[in-house]
């Protein structure tokens, strides 16, 4: 019956084919996904990594937040390494990336601090001193992470879109996903949720926390006259793309959006990217008649999803806290600095990646068992790459040992993720 918006209807009990078994699931393909995969099938699993969209990379790539912040604690210590940096060393040898060179991580030289702010790699109330971020060709990023992935023997589904999951025995034994090929299932011996919304976690019943954030569009424009740009008096409103001649605006879209929104609500979303769209165009029509430079400057690409960094957070077997920020923890698993705090360095450790009630699930990325302040944090993209790397090493681990992820041994988790290269505390 047209126009109606209640009731229930019943589905018929249907068979759904499982279309393939392996070790560790990892269902989202952004930079946690992505880290947890590899790092999964390097240590001998048979690992698959599902994604909804066509590529790889989340926020990194279709959300054009093309920044790295930060891999450094913001007095010169690199704290995030590991399957990062390595895909940080792929985008810089094919000239696809900017970074700060070793010796200047921690200089307070202002002309430096002007340098890297042009780039979008400082942010906070300072005194600045130049940080260890990275600012990259989003395109280049999806390839070399296609490669990356495939290179590491995972099995790599785009496409599909996980909406159900089933447990016997306080375990996942299947997730069940959507496509155009209709439903499908794949048996798995441990699951990496790092669908950035928590979604697996909800579905295998666990508890989480809910936020309503106001979302921006990052989007780039084109045929700027860079010398004329850069000295215009709205400098501070845009950053240079890693290549000559393009701009990145992160905020002209961001701050006016009417009201916040629930980020796993449709219809919020919808209602989002029409107005952050129409919000970014009038903010290129404001440049092109203020700011010197954009007189001629036109779209070159919104980002094929909104700005969102939070929206589920996994209420897990201990909630990382603020106060915990420079504490020691024996289960450290990853390290991040802050990008607006200098100095500020938090251990994650591996009860805030593993669930309360499901034996065999792991989150890792921007839905990680934090609270709100913590969160601001540890949703940053090399956060991600290092939640996800230990995610997938501690998963395979599990399964080698036929034990549930909390039963891991730590000491031999740290030690796994050490050799793989990511940077922990300690010896």
């Amino acid at each position: 019956m047209r126009g109606m918006d209640g009731g229930f209807i019943v589905e018929p009990e249907r068979r759904v084919p499982v279309i393939a078994e392996t070790d560790v699931l990892v269902v989202g393909g952004g930079a946690a996904g992505i880290a947890a995969a590899v790092a999964a099938a390097r240590q001998g699993a048979r690992a698959m990594l599902v994604e909804r969209y066509g590529s790889l990379g989340g926020l990194a790539t279709n959300g054009l937040i093309i920044l790295l912040l930060t891999l450094d604690d913001g007095r010169g210590r690199q704290v995030v390494a590991g399957l990062c940096q390595e895909l940080v060393d792929r985008l810089a040898a094919r000239g696809a990336c900017i970074a700060p060179p070793r010796e200047e991580w921690g200089s307070p030289d202002p002309a430096l601090v002007e340098k890297y702010r042009r780039l979008g790699l400082v942010w906070g109330s300072g005194p600045h001193v130049v940080r260890y971020s990275v600012a990259y060709d989003p395109e280049e990023f999806r390839v070399e992470a296609d490669r990356l992935v495939l290179e590491a023997g995972v099995d790599l589904r785009f496409h599909r879109w996980a909406v159900g999951v089933r447990k016997e025995g306080g375990r996942i034994t299947h997730v069940i996903f959507e496509s155009k090929a209709g439903r499908e299932a794949v048996a798995c011996g441990a699951v990496v949720d790092a669908t950035g919304d928590a979604d697996i976690a909800v579905l295998a019943g666990e508890p989480v926390e809910r936020e309503l954030v106001h979302p921006w569009l990052w989007f780039r424009t084109a045929n700027v006259d860079e010398a004329a740009a850069e000295a215009s008096p709205l400098r501070p409103t845009y950053y240079r793309t890693v290549h000559p001649g393009g701009y990145l605006h992160p905020w002209g879209a961001a701050e006016r959006i009417s009201r916040a929104i629930d980020p796993t609500n449709p219809d919020d979303l919808t209602y989002a990217e029409v107005e952050c769209r129409r919000l970014a165009r009038a903010e290129l029509d404001r440049l092109r008649g203020q700011a010197a430079g954009f007189e001629r400057a036109w779209l070159a690409g919104f980002a094929a999803t909104l700005g969102i960094t939070e929206s589920r957070r996994l209420v897990g077997r201990h909630q990382l806290r603020r106060e915990e920020m420079d504490c020691h923890l024996e289960d450290v698993v990853a390290v991040t600095g802050h990008w607006t705090k200098y100095g500020a360095v938090y251990e994650i450790p591996w009860r805030s990646l593993t669930a309360q009630g499901t034996a065999n699930l792991a989150v890792a990325g921007r839905c990680i068992s934090v609270d709100h302040r913590v969160h601001h944090a540890t949703k940053e993209i090399p956060a991600c790459f290092a939640t996800g790397e230990a995610a997938g090493v501690g998963a395979a681990l599990a399964l080698e040992r036929g034990c549930g992820l909390a039963e891991v041994e730590l000491p031999a988790l740290q030690a796994r993720l050490r050799a793989a290269g990511a940077w922990l505390p300690g010896p």
